[in-house]
């Protein structure tokens, strides 16, 4: 038996349901003519052909709702977007005007797999780096492609001040946040601290005179969700309650994830800010990932946003 309903609801199937509901009336009306022993013959080849039709509808729908299914889970465990979150590290200006180049490269990928980029929050240092940043990105794939890039980046250079020439280590830590639809998370209201500011940067009057940014701390945690991509501070305020569900789902998900790794692409997959992953070393033109112990050259191509041979190499594992 089938629930007819369950194809009803479906906007794919609806049309194929109400076929089905067509030859379910008649069947119903064949049935009683069947009773008929003059028509009985006639009758049950009449059934026999809607028995196959039924069948063929049936089967139509029930792959029709098992591709949507497969898709659902699909985009839950890896959404079509994503929160980037660049903090400068160890290393001063260095490390935060480094912070920035991450960020820009990761744009600049964006670009060429055709994501949208919005700023929802930037904080500068006084030569123009970041202290901290973070971005919402939409696209198709943009999660699976980007879930292995959380933890710490670690460059080795001659910065632009040094006299010397000697070269600097310095630091910059990324996480990568997936929006998921469904979180089931609960957030006590008297847990959250919310102050609302002025946006900074570009916008226009209503940015600078308003006080539309909004900065939510969820004390538990000590987490701080800032937002001044919208122009309304309700619409802010929504934004940054949906990033700190996501956030916390995402913690119970990777504490989970690292309790029960069974294999190297678990293990990969769950790293974090505190993890070095990385190192972007310029005098020797190598970019090595420490997980995958693997290098590849042309630094300056692949920070202007060619990371597909890096994104590509963990699709492998």
């Amino acid at each position: 038996m089938f629930d007819l309903s369950k194809y009803k609801q479906n906007d794919k199937t609806k049309y194929l349901a109400e076929n089905l509901e067509r030859l379910l009336k008649e069947e119903s009306e064949v049935l009683v003519l069947a009773k008929n022993p003059d028509m009985k013959e006639m009758a049950e080849t009449d059934l026999q052909n809607i028995a196959s039709q039924k069948q063929i509808l049936l089967e139509q729908m029930d792959k029709i709702i098992e591709e949507d299914e497969r898709k659902q889970k699909e985009e839950e465990e890896f959404p079509n977007e994503i929160v980037l979150e660049v903090r400068a590290g160890v290393g001063g200006e260095e490390a935060a005007l480094f912070a920035q180049e991450l960020a820009d490269m990761y744009r600049k990928y964006a670009d060429t797999k055709g994501w949208t980029v919005s700023v929802l929050d930037e904080s500068e240092s006084p030569l123009g780096g970041y202290k901290e940043a973070s971005f919402e990105i939409r696209g198709k794939d943009v999660y699976k492609e980007m879930c292995y890039e959380t933890g710490i980046h670690r460059v080795q250079r001659i910065p632009a001040t040094e006299k010397t020439g000697r070269v600097h280590t310095s630091t910059a830590s990324v996480a990568i946040l997936p929006i998921r639809k469904n979180i089931k998370v609960t957030i006590n209201p008297a847990d959250l601290e919310i102050a609302f500011s002025r946006s900074g940067g570009k916008g226009g009057q209503n940015v600078n005179k308003v006080e539309t940014a909004v900065r939510l701390t969820h004390k538990p945690t000590g987490i701080v969700i800032s937002c001044r991509a919208e122009r309304s501070q309700q619409a802010n305020r929504e934004k940054a309650m949906a990033i700190l569900e996501a956030r916390l789902d995402e913690m119970a998900r990777t504490e989970d994830a690292k309790k029960y790794a069974a294999d190297r692409k678990e293990q990969v997959g769950t790293a974090d800010r505190s993890e070095k992953i990385r190192t972007y070393n310029f005098p020797q033109d190598r970019i090595t990932d420490h997980r995958l112990n693997k290098s590849w050259h042309g630094i300056e191509i692949i920070m202007k946003g060619q990371l597909a041979p890096i994104i590509d190499a963990f699709k492998q594992i």
